[in-house]
């Protein structure tokens, strides 16, 4: 195994405490006003950002905005881990009125806007169209204090904010109140219009944001678990196809279901990736020599690599080779 996924199971590694709360559940330990969170021995910090018209982009509008999301892959420290998060929601009604919805002025147009919010309402009210996606980006580091977390982020937040807007997508750093919105609308479906939040008021009277956050109860069964009265299934993919479509992750977040999908990326240092993969294409190599000397041992020298062994050549070098030309991680 490479030596930088060791060292950040090795890091991730804590142990278990059975928890005896449902607030023990939640494993954030300390938070900060400006958004940092720290689980463990681990900070984190997240940035939400808009959507791109990737879908009815023109080939080369999706080549630029693939190696686009490349660079900023690429971006990202080696010390650290990324989380990309999509989440799907119910919509607030109480917010789309507030939010979306035309106010009256008083005047002979009135009318107009009461149809029009109509419209709108009678769109909403549709199942297909009461689920919204929010979209996330998680930065998590080891780092011995928050100040040497917070100077961490500084830098690459700083840097992945100015790459998300090079793929014309907006984004916003979300401060410990932001953040734990979102976990409140996900312990607590059907309740998003009365989140409520004081950090002042909590340190005041010495409650924990944790009650304000979590579910009525939280039970684990063998394949599911319970959370209030609502069932949940987590899915955990890590071993994946050689080949995936683009619009894999569409297909999945199409589903009018609220949940939330993550993709964790480990940057791994070129030198260690470069390492590994001439390590693989030997192998390949040393597969290809195995087979064309048992090939001659039976006097058939003429036969023709298999396709497979050949593929698997061709492939382990271009990616060696794109490793080493743009420098990936």
């Amino acid at each position: 195994m490479i030596k930088t996924l060791q060292n950040t199971l090795k890091q991730d590694k804590e142990g278990f405490d059975l928890p005896k709360s449902v607030q023990d559940a939640i494993p954030i330990r300390r938070l900060w006003p400006d958004g940092i969170f720290q689980f463990g021995s681990k900070f984190s910090k997240t940035i939400r950002f808009t959507d791109i018209n990737y879908a009815i982009a023109s080939k080369e509008d999706k080549t630029s905005m693939f190696l686009g999301y490349s660079e900023l892959l690429n971006a990202l420290d080696t010390g650290s881990t990324t989380k990309i998060t999509i989440n799907n929601k119910r919509l607030n009604r109480q917010n789309f009125e507030q939010e979306i919805l035309i106010p009256r002025q008083d005047d002979y147009l009135d009318g107009y806007r009461a149809e029009y919010n109509s419209m709108l309402m009678d769109k909403v009210t549709d199942s297909s169209n009461s689920v919204v996606q929010e979209r996330y980006v998680t930065l998590s580091v080891h780092r011995k204090n928050v100040e040497e977390a917070r100077a961490f982020f500084d830098r690459v937040t700083a840097d992945v904010t100015t790459r998300l807007s090079h793929l014309d997508a907006h984004s916003e750093e979300l401060d410990a109140v932001e953040r734990l919105r979102v976990l409140h609308d996900f312990y607590r479906t059907g309740e998003e219009a009365e989140y409520r939040l004081d950090l002042r008021d909590l340190m005041r009277k010495g409650h924990s944001f944790k009650d304000s956050i979590c579910p009525d109860s939280l039970e684990f069964k063998k394949d599911h678990f319970v959370m209030g009265g609502k069932f949940g299934r987590v899915l955990f993919l890590k071993e994946y196809a050689s080949y995936i479509k683009d619009s894999m992750i569409s297909e999945l977040t199409a589903l009018n279901r609220s949940m939330m999908l993550s993709i964790d990326v480990i940057p791994v240092p070129t030198d260690e990736a470069v390492r590994e993969m001439q390590n693989r294409l030997l192998g390949v190599e040393t597969n290809v020599t195995n087979w064309q000397r048992r090939q001659n041992n039976n006097n058939n020298f003429s036969a023709v690599v298999p396709y497979d062994l050949e593929q698997q050549r061709k492939e382990t070098r271009e990616m060696l080779d794109d490793l080493t030309t743009r420098d990936q991680r």
